[in-house]
């Protein structure tokens, strides 16, 4: 971005954060509040699937999430969209980068965050991944680095790291809108709870122990995820109070968004209180680190109608997105809301299944919804999408990714090529 952008957003973004309670705008877009006419002209303009980013709704709701964690450090989860714009957007909305990989540490530094609004997350890291985040902590040395097992604090001394670390908990404590999301309670993350105190006894050793960590999961809706998310920071403080001298408690994000269209929005002001409290007064600052909240109704994906085929008992409206463009309905079941931007008011309504072109049954995007008939050539528009949408995109069936573009119409990410995904492809007999 220029400048002058960078500047004009940052404004932006104080404005919102400065207007109070109407900070961040409307608690939740839904699909139908986006501009028809505005998609219309996008998918003209630079075709379909295409991803469409607002954002100023990036914007927006960054600066609600700072309205309502007004003492507490908000990062944002990268992982939710990586892009360059939307990473930008987030940093001069003031939110720090909470990154689950090397790759996104990386393209959090290329997008302007410096080391001390950089967390990395290690998951199981691969060793080109330590060595990457121990080679950019050299010119970075206030990067935090946060562990999950004692192997990768004794991974990280070999490599002659003795900064900033944050220890993983794991709490017992799991919630989210999927099982294969809710990870709390899976093995896979943080130190078991009742070692954690001598973990972090130990780390300090040799490391500069500035935090605890855990996250219960992800889209985090309704009251039994946020029983189980008061429970996580309620297990989380007491072991700040155990521990003692640390400068923040993460207790993760995952605040969930309404994907389906009558869904109250999350009460984040409500959300936040209860967080306060539940943690309870520790000699710390709380720490929270959202993704999908930030960015998933800044984003829909545009799709085309190609072929329309009437069967007993639903008509099958074939699209030119498929799983390989949003994943999320095939891998979790997911529910997206869908929008006939072509369909009149009085367009006869029924059972309608969109489905991709990728050779998969579980390629579609709904099934037997109810929604107007479609005609071939129609525009779909799938909502929430912002968030894991592209993120999770692939190149199954040999289909380039699309194109993203913001809601202005600047291009974001130009359209993948087949060139582009064969170019790392040799030949079996190259030399």
């Amino acid at each position: 971005m220029s400048g002058d952008r960078s500047a004009d957003t940052a404004a932006h973004a104080a404005a919102h954060v400065a207007s109070g309670d109407d900070a961040g705008g409307p608690a939740v877009r839904r699909l139908a509040a986006w501009d028809a006419g505005r998609l219309s002209d996008l998918a003209a303009d630079h075709g379909t699937p295409l991803y469409v980013t607002d954002l100023d709704r990036v914007h927006e709701n960054c600066a609600r999430l700072r309205a309502a964690f007004p003492d507490a450090e908000v990062r944002y989860a990268v992982k939710a969209h990586t892009g360059r714009a939307v990473l930008e957007a987030v940093r001069d909305a003031g939110l720090d980068a909470e990154c689950a990989a090397a790759g996104e540490v990386r393209r959090a530094l290329d997008a302007g965050f410096d080391g001390d609004r950089l967390h990395y997350t290690a998951v199981n890291p691969p060793a080109r991944d330590l060595d990457a985040v121990v080679d950019w902590w050299a010119d970075e040395s206030d990067l935090t680095v946060t562990v999950g097992a004692r192997d990768t604090l004794d991974r990280l001394a070999e490599r002659g790291f003795d900064g900033r670390v944050c220890v993983r908990v794991n709490p017992g404590v799991g919630a989210g809108h999927h099982e294969k999301v809710r990870t709390g309670a899976a093995a896979k993350f943080g130190v078991p709870y009742d070692r954690a105190a001598a973990v972090v006894d130990d780390a300090r050793d040799d490391f500069d122990v500035v935090g605890v960590h855990a996250h219960a999961g992800s889209g985090i809706h309704g009251e039994e995820d946020l029983a189980a998310h008061r429970e996580l920071v309620a297990r989380m403080g007491e072991l700040a109070r155990e521990v003692g001298d640390l400068e923040y408690v993460d207790v993760g994000g995952g605040f969930g968004v309404p994907y389906r269209e009558g869904d109250p929005a999350l009460d984040l002001d409500a959300v936040a209180e209860a967080t306060r409290e539940a943690l309870g007064e520790v000699d710390a600052r709380l720490a929270v680190e959202p993704g999908r909240y930030v960015v998933a109704d800044a984003g829909v994906l545009l799709t085309e109608v190609n072929t329309v085929k009437p069967t007993p008992d639903t008509t099958v409206a074939g699209v030119d997105a498929g799983m390989t463009d949003l994943l999320r309905p095939a891998m979790y079941d997911a529910y997206h809301a869908i929008r006939d931007l072509d369909a009149s008011p009085d367009r006869e309504t029924g059972p309608v299944t969109v489905a991709g072109p990728i050779c998969e049954t579980s390629d579609m995007f709904c099934d037997g919804r109810e929604l107007p008939i479609p005609d071939r050539g129609d525009l779909l528009a799938i909502g929430n999408a912002g968030a894991y949408g592209y993120e999770m995109a692939s190149t199954y069936n040999s289909r380039p990714r699309p194109a993203e573009v913001s809601l202005a119409g600047e291009v974001l990410r130009e359209r993948e090529t087949l060139a582009g995904v064969t170019r790392l492809e040799r030949g079996g007999d190259a030399e």
